[in-house]
């Protein structure tokens, strides 16, 4: 049984949804000090965390911050808040995704359902490293070696990563990412996708690797193998 924590200081609306989810044989956990939100994480040791913007003493900002401080776990924020800048920082602290309230609970289902089977079910199947210009990536363990350093990656951002790789050279379509990462893209922004992608190419800078990935526009993305296809 998985356990989901669900950050929500609504008690009505978190009844609702622990109902719901229980009916689904998730086991679900609440924040009973709003202050001591990390320390509860830690004694939880949830498999995925579902967090609301507006909270008391900090914001689902600020907690999402700490949580990605400790844990690549994936996270879900569920908020009235419906502005672009919310959603995109969201993504920018490495929230896996993103449901505006009010919601149709078959599709928080879908969306938590997709990622835990992306999360603790991809790898299954690949072997754990792989050698991408020069880089050594540990599919397992999130990181990537390089010869001016190591970075973490997130589990949305390895994946991501994964797939391109996998097609190396060819032009991985938008649709083929959304479809792969999120089962079924009526349920992701195509924005939410744009995001995943500048961070993992950010973070892929710092080891001089992110000039690989090409944005191929109107099309999709592609991993280059050769250094040698930049001027």
């Amino acid at each position: 049984m998985f356990k989901l924590l669900l950050i929500e200081d609504d008690t009505t609306l978190f009844l609702e949804i622990k109902d719901r989810l229980s009916q689904w044989s998730y086991d679900v956990y609440g924040i009973t000090d709003f202050s001591r939100v990390i320390e509860q994480f830690s004694d939880i040791k949830p498999d995925l965390v579902i967090i609301d913007i507006q909270l008391p003493k900090f914001d689902g900002f600020h907690w999402c911050r700490m949580i990605r401080s400790h844990s690549n776990i994936p996270i879900i924020f569920l908020s009235s808040r419906d502005h672009p800048t919310d959603i995109v920082m969201s993504m920018q602290l490495g929230a896996d995704d993103y449901i505006q309230k009010p919601f149709h609970f078959d599709v928080l289902i879908a969306k938590i359902q997709a990622i835990l089977r992306r999360v603790y079910n991809y790898n299954t199947d690949t072997i754990e490293l792989k050698i991408w210009c020069g880089a050594t990536i540990d599919y397992e363990k999130n990181l990537i070696s390089h010869d001016s350093g190591t970075i973490e990656l997130t589990k949305n951002e390895i994946y991501i990563l994964k797939l391109l790789i996998e097609k190396k050279n060819r032009i991985v379509t938008r649709e083929e990412l959304m479809n792969s990462l999120w089962d079924d893209q009526r349920f992701i922004s195509d924005n939410t996708l744009t995001v995943n992608v500048n961070r993992l190419r950010k973070k892929l800078d710092e080891l001089d690797l992110g000039r690989f990935i090409e944005t191929k526009v109107g099309q999709g993305y592609m991993a280059i193998e050769e250094a040698t296809t930049y001027d």
